[in-house]
């Protein structure tokens, strides 16, 4: 085996003993806290992790598949604005989010203090929906997640072709069957894509559901670890947990088992959009507008008010330090994150085989796993390894090492590899393969050695690709609560667990510093987005013969 392939399976090996370690908990025997937990809770958290995936789905499906169809087929105005103002929710965190709209909608908020104001009520003379709810936090984690099925399934609209949808209005559809019959079925393996990812997020999801009082498997296995101390139940949630993983991945994979669409032809033009006026245009800005001003919008504008009145008092050394925690643990995460992207990339480039192929799947997979169960299998083997060390030290030498790994934020770090390595891994591989093997071919001709292919032809190739994963999982680190208020050195806060402590002690306003800052660093991947969106351009189609061109208006493509 040659060095390449062999430091890929080491990597890949120690990056999946986490879900491995959890995994083998359920062969522990259950002891008196996790007996406890399944005749008390478990059912509650099964029945409200499925309520909440299923209202998540639901919210996210009409949001993003609605939105995305209609920047795709109609022109009205505001619509290219509205293009990409639908990706702004995707830099508002859920918890965050959730701490904006509880503290604006509880009874003490500024909405029902102006109702009882205006009308002059009293407590219990009116009706008001109950925010901190699990309805609530399917509503937030809709909001914020809609977007990774308004992208795919924007993506999917934008690449069929006019040819099918023609066919199907001779043959006496409507717009609204065409689109049923057509062009929905058509999309339906990348809205599926896009909708997998959204129900990871929300099985991954913390903050909010605890903000919100749910009883969800995240906020279980923080209770059983921290609030009864027993790292083995905890454990065993975490393998519940990861059970539900695990089939939403089957789950969507089967779904698009042989679901592959093609258009048969020598040319594929574009869907023909319509521009809408009157109360059509009004009510499609609106039904575009609203899911950014929601998931974005008024949460920004609430954190930027509360931000103004507080900030001389939170702005201070303490927060400069939170503010180079955060950057310095995001910098690092992504430097390494990209450092062992580029292993596994160039040895599946390298060294194609089996081995490589395996390597990158399996370090892949963390994605797919929440923080907390992620976590939990960092801890429990990280421990036994500074208690087996401080053991040997002591009787061999007299000296305690501590906590080398489990105390410092070696832990952190392994924590962050496991689960964003596939965000860099994605991006790094989607630039390779725009590199190809003509190019290594034209270099070596040169006289160039593999080490100079690498460093003069694809490194300036690769330059934005690696600049965009660096960026892509810093922001990631920068938001993420759950591994971080488990696996944090004593002492050690970062932004998002001061406004975790704050928002938990119903602080609001003074957590509004940090929640702000975290998605302002948020909103710099939305911008390249948006951006690269923007000066992206849809081929004009040829007109086909004797006809007239149909599209005068070609929307920018995603």
């Amino acid at each position: 085996m040659d060095p390449w392939s062999a430091s890929t399976a080491v990597l890949a090996g120690l990056l999946c003993v986490p879900v491995l370690v959890v995994a083998a908990s359920v062969l522990q025997p259950a002891g008196q806290v996790w007996r406890h937990l399944f005749d008390t809770v478990l059912a509650d958290y099964v029945i409200n992790t499925l309520v909440l995936m299923l209202g998540v789905a639901v919210g996210t499906l009409l949001i993003g598949v609605s939105t995305a169809w209609l920047t795709v087929s109609c022109r009205f105005p505001g619509s290219r604005m509205l293009e990409w103002a639908l990706l702004l929710p995707l830099a508002m965190p859920a918890y965050i989010i959730a701490y904006t709209y509880a503290g604006s909608l509880d009874f003490a908020g500024p909405v029902q203090q102006a109702l009882r104001g205006t009308f002059g009520w009293t407590r219990g003379e009116y009706w008001f929906p109950q925010v901190r709810s699990l309805g609530g936090a399917v509503v937030m984690l809709s909001l914020v997640l809609y977007p990774y099925v308004y992208l795919l399934a924007r993506s999917a609209f934008l690449e069929q072709s006019a040819a099918a949808t023609d066919v199907a209005r001779t043959l006496g559809c409507g717009p609204l069957q065409t689109f049923m019959r057509v062009s929905l079925p058509a999309a339906r393996p990348a809205i599926i894509a896009g909708l997998s990812l959204a129900l990871m997020e929300t099985l991954a999801d913390f903050g909010t559901v605890q903000h919100f009082g749910v009883a969800v498997f995240t906020t279980g296995i923080f209770r059983t670890w921290f609030g009864l101390g027993d790292a083995g139940a905890a454990a065993q949630l975490a393998a519940v947990m990861l059970g539900f993983v695990l089939t939403l991945v089957l789950v969507e994979r089967w779904s698009r088992r042989g679901a592959r669409y093609t258009h048969v032809g020598s040319r594929s033009r574009p869907i023909v959009t319509r521009r809408l006026g009157g109360a059509a245009a009004a009510a499609a800005f609106a039904a575009c507008a609203l899911p950014p001003l929601l998931g974005f919008v008024l949460p920004a504008a609430q954190l930027l008010a509360w931000t103004l009145r507080s900030w001389r008092e939170n702005v201070d050394d303490r927060f400069a330090q939170l503010v180079v925690n955060s950057v310095a643990l995001a910098a690092g995460a992504a430097l390494l994150a990209l450092l062992l992207a580029l292993v596994f990339a160039y040895t599946q480039r390298l060294r194609p085989g089996p081995l490589a192929r395996g390597a990158v799947r399996v370090a892949s997979l963390g994605y797919a796993v929440p923080g907390t169960v992620i976590a939990v299998g960092v801890m429990l083997p990280f421990a036994w390894l500074d208690n087996t060390l401080d053991a040997w030290m002591r009787d061999s030498f007299g000296v305690s090492t501590g906590l080398l790994l489990s105390g410092t934020v070696t832990a952190l770090l392994f924590a962050y590899m496991v689960r964003f390595l596939a965000v860099s891994l994605n991006t790094v591989e989607a630039g390779i393969g725009r590199i190809t093997q003509a190019m290594d071919e034209a270099g070596r001709s040169l006289g160039y050695r593999t080490h100079e292919v690498v460093l003069r032809v694809h490194a300036p190739l690769l330059r934005g690709s690696l600049l965009t994963a660096v960026l892509l999982v810093f922001v990631d680190v920068m938001k993420e609560l759950p591994a971080t208020l488990i696996l944090r050195p004593f002492g050690f806060n970062t932004l998002a667990v001061r406004a975790y402590e704050l928002a938990s002690d119903e602080r609001l306003e003074e957590a509004s510093t940090a929640a702000l800052a975290i998605v302002a660093a948020g909103l710099v991947p939305v911008l390249v987005l948006s951006i690269s969106i923007a000066r992206s351009r849809r081929r004009t189609p040829a007109p086909a013969r004797g006809r007239p061109p149909v599209l005068r208006d070609i929307p920018e493509a995603a």
